[in-house]
């Protein structure tokens, strides 16, 4: 069921882009600082889109790598007062009466 719904979901997107596509040809002119690019308006779109999600993808990795450290060093830090809890507990009472 998984799987079906996938492939409807990704069909019905290729198909709003195929017609997207075909509904703006016209060419647009990017300029930028080293010069200027021509392209269909619709491919310029699709290639904005990629990026955005690549540097999304970027940003994520990196707040989930950051993450990943900050839980290893509170799990460090865990390991570390139990292992002092567990050498207190068996540290025998002295009394001075």
């Amino acid at each position: 069921m998984k799987r079906l719904l996938f492939l409807i979901t990704t069909l019905l997107l290729v198909l709003f882009g195929l017609s997207f596509a075909s509904l703006n040809p016209e060419p647009v002119v990017v300029r930028y600082y080293f010069g200027a690019l021509e392209l269909p308006l619709s491919l310029l779109l699709s290639l904005v889109l990629a990026l955005g999600a690549l540097l999304g993808m970027f940003v994520s990795l990196w707040l989930w790598l950051a993450e990943k450290r900050r839980c290893a060093r509170l799990a460090r830090r865990v390991r570390l007062s139990e292992k002092e809890i567990r050498n207190l507990r068996e540290i025998p009472i002295k009394d001075s009466h």
